[in-house]
């Protein structure tokens, strides 16, 4: 049987290749967090905090890793166990050597930060994307040999970065391809000025966070105030900091379904958050540190939660072609149809 290997990295990485995984039922899937042969790399995971605020750390692999025991997946950290007919990335900025040798995939599974000086240093000086510290070069790197994307605009993002045009396919990305469904929730508050903030502080980047609540603070002009942490962020130190400068009676979480919390508000104000784009397929007012125009360009197609199947069907059709590697026709490959017995397998299911 063939075996592939998903690559996860924070919670929401690791769930939606385990849906991908989901609909491969006749391959053999392993999955592993994030990892590097970089002896220096690794050094620092090991001996020091510099990489805790990223995916290669302790903490998101351990996260990770409990995920996928929950679910009975089967774990193979540093694809140390199996030989690999195809290796399936959430992100590029990290693509061990020993694994480039394998068929690869590159799946979008969120937006990526801002593009900067530092970025476009990195990119000119041919430096290792992770050098910025940050995901502003993850699907630019054209080191994978499939590319799939979130929606037509993030081609283009992309293909403008340095990525192959030709590798790339729009698929639509899991959990933010079929965002109507929350409407329907049972989250008890409504109308009410909602604020997701960011990890920035936590992945040693700068963020005035005061001036952040003033300005939601100023923007609100009076209406009910809610904060939704990111799960990464110091609770008690940001906690304090919203007591402090935002209206009593503001509510605060920790936790909770970030996108049944979007449906129900009336404004969205974000910072570097893919859950912008719930709130703009759901027609809400968004504030966010991007253009809005761009994020509305670039906004994950919905196609009603089909982008985890297409995106299998694009695994599917690349693990059994024979040829070489540059002349795989990903336009193509996803429109194939399925194999006979997957179509079974679907039909059981329903």
């Amino acid at each position: 049987m063939q075996k592939i290997l998903f690559i996860t990295g924070s919670v929401n990485q690791t769930s939606q290749m385990h849906q991908i995984a989901a609909e491969l039922p006749e391959f053999d899937c392993w999955f592993s967090q994030l990892f590097t042969d970089s002896y220096v790399l690794n050094f620092f995971i090991n001996n020091t905090s510099l990489l805790n605020g990223t995916v290669l750390s302790n903490y998101y692999r351990t996260n990770s890793e409990e995920y996928l025991r929950k679910h009975g997946l089967q774990i193979d950290y540093g694809a140390k166990l199996n030989s690999y007919d195809l290796v399936v990335f959430c992100s590029d900025i990290i693509v061990p050597l020993r694994v480039r040798k394998t068929k690869t995939i590159w799946v979008q599974e969120g937006m990526v930060d801002k593009y900067t000086l530092l970025s476009k240093l990195v990119k000119a000086l041919k430096l290792p994307s992770f050098v910025c510290g940050n995901t502003s070069l993850n699907g630019s790197s054209n080191v994978c040999d499939v590319y799939c994307t979130a929606s037509a605009g993030y081609r283009q993002y992309f293909a403008k970065k340095g990525t192959d045009n030709k590798k790339m396919v729009v698929t639509g990305m899991p959990n933010y391809d079929d965002l109507q469904q929350f409407l329907n929730n049972d989250f008890p508050y409504r109308n009410y000025v909602m604020v997701a903030t960011t990890d920035m502080r936590e992945t040693y980047r700068f963020e005035n966070r005061p001036a952040f609540i003033k300005k939601a603070v100023k923007i609100a002009d009076g209406r009910q105030l809610l904060f939704k942490l990111h799960p990464n962020e110091d609770v008690e130190r940001a906690e304090k900091e919203i007591r402090k400068y935002a209206p009593a009676g503001t509510m605060i979480y920790k936790s909770g379904n970030t996108n049944h919390m979007i449906a129900n508000c009336c404004e969205l104000i974000t910072q570097y958050s893919t859950v912008v784009y719930t709130g703009i397929a759901l027609g809400k007012k968004v504030h966010s540190w991007f253009e809005i125009d761009q994020l509305k360009k670039l906004a994950p197609v919905q196609n009603q939660g089909t982008s985890a199947k297409k995106i299998a069907q694009m695994c599917r059709s690349y693990i059994n072609h024979t040829g070489n590697k540059e002349d795989f026709d990903v336009q193509k490959a996803l429109v194939k149809k399925a194999p006979d017995f997957f179509a079974e397998q679907l039909v059981v299911n329903y």
